[in-house]
């Protein structure tokens, strides 16, 4: 078990899923150091942490998880890498692949091995339910586990189920101490206003439809980001060397299901809907179990459904200039403001 006061290299800290786990730690463990390297292509975003700028145990460095120099110089006296940079949108893997095969393949097996040159350095990997395909709608009782064989459908989900695949080929050949998480779909405050549920938030919030695709019968499973952080965080402190750990919110919607919800907690109804062509490769269900972090962990989801999207629609209404500038494009201008200043 590594100790509780830790330095830790967070990739893709800027992200959504990394930005908040960097402002668990920080604000959990008041001892910890973090560093955050993220390139900041389109979805990294160093409003995310504006905050904890001045943080003295918090240091930002811009560069790219292919840069192996880099990460070895900022890594030498981590004690642990933990490896969220990721291109995770699916629909953005179906128009521009090779991106994807780059930062998730490409990426972490750079970061692979810098660590492993680093004497074995401690390495946790966060990956995606995704990797494991497609659930029937018919079979509810069905779900994805640690076991569940591989089955990527997209070339986003290929992208992740390679690199899990490189992350336990070092720990089989080199001796690597890693975990793998695989997650749910996450939501919750500073989500990138493509993904699903802030898209439909904000454009209700400037009078537009939401783009609902298919039958809307699609069925995710949902987890608020501050219960999956914590589960991370239990992974790497108290997590078996070599395990998996799948982390489930066990909040099964369908599309239309969170489509209804996001629009009656902000006081619309069915009109606003406006049905689109599926996409391609559009999984039918997934559903997450998370028997083994409860039963070794003690994890347990706390943020129940209801409870997280009035939070996270909540939150965007009083956010308003963080996601209207990333909508209108420019955030880009603000990155480099705020790069240039440090």
């Amino acid at each position: 078990m590594i100790r509780k006061n830790m330095k830790l290299l967070v990739t893709g800290g800027a992200g959504f899923i990394g930005s908040n786990f960097i402002r668990y730690v920080l604000n959990k463990y008041p001892q910890d150091q973090v560093i955050n390297l993220d390139s900041l292509t389109y979805a990294g975003n160093l409003e995310n942490l504006k905050d904890f700028e001045n943080h003295p145990n918090y240091k930002f460095v811009k560069g790219d998880i292919l840069n192996s120099e880099l990460v070895a110089h900022i890594a030498v006296d981590c004690d642990i890498i933990v490896h969220f940079a990721a291109e995770s949108h699916v629909d953005r893997s179906v128009l521009d692949p090779f991106s994807f095969v780059r930062t998730n393949v490409l990426g972490t097996h750079s970061l692979l091995e810098v660590a492993r040159q680093l004497g074995n350095k401690r390495f946790h990997h966060v990956s995606t339910d995704e990797v494991f395909g497609s659930l029937s709608l018919e079979d509810e009782n069905k779900a994805f586990h640690e076991e569940t064989p591989y089955d990527p459908k997209s070339p986003y989900s290929s992208s992740k189920a390679a690199s899990d695949h490189l992350v336990r080929a070092y720990y089989h050949t080199y001796g690597l101490p890693i975990t793998i998480s695989n997650c749910s779909n996450n939501y919750g405050p500073f989500q990138f206003p493509e993904k699903v549920i802030p898209l439909f938030i904000t454009n209700l919030m400037e009078g537009k439809k939401v783009p609902l695709y298919g039958d809307g019968k699609n069925v995710r499973d949902w987890i608020h980001v501050d219960d999956h952080c914590e589960a991370v965080d239990l992974v790497i402190r108290g997590g078996r060397i070599g395990h998996t750990y799948c982390i489930g919110g066990d909040s099964e919607k369908s599309n239309y299901e969170l489509t209804m919800a996001i629009l009656q907690g902000m006081g619309f109804g069915e009109e606003m809907i406006e049905y689109v062509k599926d996409r391609p490769g559009h999984d039918r269900r997934y559903a997450v179990r998370s028997h083994k972090v409860q039963a070794e962990l003690g994890w347990q989801p706390k943020m129940n459904f209801e409870q997280g999207i009035k939070q996270t629609i909540d939150w965007y209404a009083n956010n308003g200039g963080w996601w209207q500038r990333i909508k209108s494009g420019d955030y880009k201008d603000y990155y480099e403001q705020w790069y240039n200043r440090k």
